[in-house]
């Protein structure tokens, strides 16, 4: 009895691994669609250059609007505009979201405002490591949505990422994540 179960444990070991492998890879090697318009940009607060690249590509016509989900419930859009020295003429087609604590909330709340617009394609921006777990929560709750992945790259974040102590913790942890919502979501289909 005990050796099956070694070769089971043995056998989700290296798949484990090999997943770990191939998310560190992928997250580095994501094809940036960047002529294809959108009605929507969404953005998630929470990490480095974000809002920034979201207004960029709302300025440079890739989309109607711009929502930013997440942000903290005492910040205005004219905060962020200070702070993140934000430059655009289109303020009046951006909205924010401040009820996003997480991910899976940051699709919530999108999910709300997509309907209130009617949107049906989006381009989402969020850290590149971020991006196929905010994907599989955009598309667990909007199926139907057509989502355009635009990763941001923070140079903090090693690109070789088992050479850095804190890139590979990062890496770790949301692909611990990641696994947990693929599971979690297949057990409910």
């Amino acid at each position: 009895m005990k050796r099956p179960l070694s070769f089971i444990l043995l056998f989700i070991t290296i798949v484990w691994c090999a997943g770990l492998v191939y998310f560190g890879y992928s997250i580095n090697h994501y094809h940036n669609d960047v002529n294809t318009h959108t009605d929507a940009i969404i953005t998630l607060t929470g990490g480095r250059n974000r809002i920034i690249e979201a207004v960029k590509l709302l300025n440079s016509g890739k989309a109607d609007f711009l929502f930013i989900s997440g942000v903290d419930k005492h910040t205005s859009l004219r905060n962020i505009q200070k702070t993140q020295k934000i430059k655009t003429s289109m303020l009046h087609r951006i909205d924010i979201g401040h009820m996003a604590t997480n991910t899976e909330t940051n699709a919530e709340e999108a999910q709300i405002w997509i309907n209130t617009k009617h949107i049906a394609s989006v381009r989402l921006v969020t850290s590149n490591y971020h991006m196929a777990r905010a994907v599989l929560e955009f598309k667990h709750l909007m199926p139907e949505l057509d989502i355009i992945p635009h990763p941001v790259y923070s140079e903090r974040i090693e690109k070789k990422w088992w050479t850095s102590w804190q890139t590979f913790s990062l890496i770790f942890k949301e692909y611990n994540k990641l696994v947990f919502k693929l599971v979690k979501y297949q057990l409910y289909l």
